[in-house]
């Protein structure tokens, strides 16, 4: 027995799914938004430290990664950061720029979430169901599409999958999405966690356990990408923007390298200071540059023998060695924190498979994916947010 009846159907009450709830019924259409978790807007409500970072300024095809680098030209182009900037100033929304044009809220995310809902509301035509898990969604012949959930089963022309990714399970992260793919002939890319901490389980764990709560700014470097941020240590491994981002990158048995003094030529600042302060040891020299506590673990994992020299007494090739080795000073985590801490999934449904111009599947007429549950994942600073919102955008003109 159908309890409900809607234009669309949009599953999943996140940045996407409220996005295209509003964007829909702005065009008159009737939307039921279904959401797992017991409130609307979780993940947007913790995100940024619970500041938000809502967007960036510099928004490029290049943020972003996917199977299908071009899918995401066409939504972010007719969906621009400065049209969501454009909105959250209309709302009287306070917000700052932080480092590499991230705009975050100064009273918290839950002002971008009302900003959302009130939309919703504006409409008259969007009613969210939260605590209502979906079963089973079938495509009736001509007719649209039936979804069986907890809280009954509903019926409309479309359907908008918009549930995420597996990241972050405790505020409503599900594979559901993947699965809808799958029943109606999708290529999913297997899925991993992304802008996620490191782990180490060998002698260097102890190091950064030791280290806990010590950040220096440093390039975190693969074959594939650097990336120059803060590098957090953490009582399991590496945390901070540099470490996220660079897990994108990065697949098990993998190892990187570590900049610890990307502003430095090391080399040469050894050099002229043997000339100039021959006497000195090389721990203090690295204090002026580093917390003392990091320039003592660095010693002992790359200088120990010469702990106690004066640079005057240590060859030249001694100290481009030394210099080598805390710029490009090798280590291989044996993983990630995983899925309870990751801020995004990597891989998920293939574009190719999806209209990049309506977000449309090309296999099922009515069925529409947009934001993570797609094969797209963005770069720290604001862009899966981006997304999230150009993504909705362009499909709310077709539901």
């Amino acid at each position: 027995m159908v309890h409900q009846e809607a234009d669309v159907l949009v599953l999943g009450a996140g940045a996407s799914g409220l996005m295209l709830a509003y964007k829909a019924a702005q065009r008159g259409r009737k939307v039921l938004v279904l959401e797992k978790a017991n409130k609307a807007g979780k993940k947007i409500l913790m995100s940024g430290g619970g500041k938000c970072n809502f967007t960036n300024l510099y928004v490029e095809p290049e943020n972003y990664i996917s199977h299908n680098p071009h899918f995401v030209i066409s939504a972010l182009t007719r969906y621009s950061n400065w049209d969501f900037i454009g909105m959250v100033c209309e709302y009287g929304i306070a917000y700052e720029e932080r480092k590499h044009g991230q705009l975050f809220t100064l009273n918290g995310a839950k002002e971008i979430l009302s900003m959302l809902l009130e939309e919703c509301s504006k409409t008259g035509l969007v009613e969210i169901k939260t605590g209502c898990e979906v079963k089973a969604v079938n495509a009736v012949d001509g007719q649209g599409f039936q979804v069986a959930t907890s809280a009954g089963c509903f019926k409309a022309e479309s359907v908008a999958v918009a549930s995420g990714g597996l990241s972050i399970p405790t505020l409503g992260g599900s594979g559901i999405g993947y699965d809808i793919a799958k029943q109606f002939g999708h290529h999913v890319y297997p899925t991993r966690a992304g802008l996620v901490p490191f782990t180490f389980s060998d002698s260097f764990k102890e190091v950064t356990a030791r280290l806990s709560g010590n950040a220096v700014e440093a390039t975190l470097s693969n074959d594939l990408n650097s990336f120059t941020e803060a590098l957090l240590f953490t009582h399991r491994g590496l945390s901070g923007p540099s470490s996220l981002q660079l897990s994108n990158y990065w697949n098990a048995g993998q190892s990187f390298q570590i900049n610890f003094l990307p502003q430095l030529d090391v080399a040469e600042f050894l050099k002229s200071r043997k000339s100039t302060q021959p006497k000195v040891l090389l721990r203090t020299l690295f204090s002026e540059h580093l917390p003392k506590s990091v320039a003592a673990e660095l010693q002992n994992l790359i200088w120990p023998e010469s702990a106690e020299t004066a640079i005057g007494n240590l060859s030249d090739d001694k100290l481009e060695q030394i210099a080598q080795r805390l710029q490009a000073f090798n280590v291989k985590p044996s993983g990630t924190e995983g899925y309870r801490t990751a801020e995004v999934t990597l891989g998920g449904v293939d574009t190719a498979e999806v209209s990049s111009k309506t977000m449309e599947s090309k296999k099922q007429p009515g069925l529409f994916f947009i934001g993570e549950v797609l094969d797209v994942s963005g770069h720290l600073g604001g862009y899966n947010f981006q997304w999230a919102w150009a993504s909705a955008h362009a499909a709310s003109a077709y539901v």
